[in-house]
């Protein structure tokens, strides 16, 4: 059997999971927070026909190997995690992150993070997520409060009813890993700390590395579509070369199968 036969097969799966990567960040280009991923692939192994430095005859080795590839594979999802556009929403609960850092959401008893600063309050007043997620730590607004103001270092506070001051109710605390890379999506935009990503950093916006924060405004998904059409052709092309190897292949084993003695 030839080798061609299973190596673009390898090449065709791989650029079937690319295109899976490519589809997702299409189906993503208005997802609040979405951060743009990118398919990796790696050669596979090698078969060695004669080594390099492998006697030739007495007194002459071989200046260099002689191998075969065997095909591509998948080996990861490298994140994109440039900020996105600011879009602008008008609603005071929102947050927009300018530069790095998480928001701190808890679901479950855990702690989850996330781009996405598209918050709400719930019927106690709470922050929390479009899915009802508190934001930790928690703020709580007090019923009839007034000129709610978030600023850039993640102090909140309000106007609250019976009295004319503006009353303190919290702040806003960001998580930086030194490898955001490592995290992991669990989908509805929170992401799970994972064994690479490091330690969460939790600090004030704008202090240790992270950004500040920007009222009224969201993160909009860094997908750039002219890319994702770009790598889509491309993956396109790459699918049908490796189906025309495989094509060939067959062509020259239904010659030999036909070969008459």
């Amino acid at each position: 059997m030839m080798r061609a036969l299973h190596t673009a097969g390898t090449g065709m799966i791989a650029q079937q999971t690319n295109l899976d990567v490519i589809a997702n960040n299409l189906a993503n280009v208005n997802t609040t927070g979405f951060k743009q991923q990118r398919a990796e692939f790696q050669d596979m192994v090698y078969q060695t026909l004669r080594a390099s430095g492998a006697a030739t005859s007495p007194g002459t080795n071989m200046p260099q190997s002689s191998q075969v590839g065997l095909g591509a594979h998948y080996s990861a999802s490298s994140t994109n995690f440039q900020t996105g556009a600011q879009v602008n929403t008008g609603d005071p609960t929102n947050l927009y992150i300018s530069g790095q850092g998480f928001f701190q959401i808890q679901k479950d008893g855990e702690t989850y993070y996330t781009r996405d600063g598209s918050f709400r309050l719930d019927a106690e007043g709470q922050l929390v997520t479009v899915d009802g997620y508190l934001v930790d730590p928690g703020i709580t607004v007090p019923d009839g409060a007034t000129e709610l103001t978030i600023s850039v270092n993640g102090s909140v506070s309000a106007k609250v009813p019976g009295g004319n001051e503006i009353a303190q109710l919290g702040e806003i605390q960001l998580a930086v890993f030194t490898n955001p890379a490592g995290l992991t999506r669990v989908g509805q935009n929170l992401f799970r700390a994972g064994g690479a990503s490091g330690d969460p950093q939790v600090v004030a916006p704008g202090a240790g590395g992270s950004g500040s924060l920007q009222q009224r405004f969201v993160e909009g998904s860094n997908v750039q579509i002219v890319e994702e059409m770009v790598r889509m052709i491309t993956a396109q092309r790459a699918y049908e070369i490796n189906s025309k190897a495989i094509q060939t292949a067959d062509d020259m084993l239904g010659i030999l199968n036909n070969l008459k003695r």
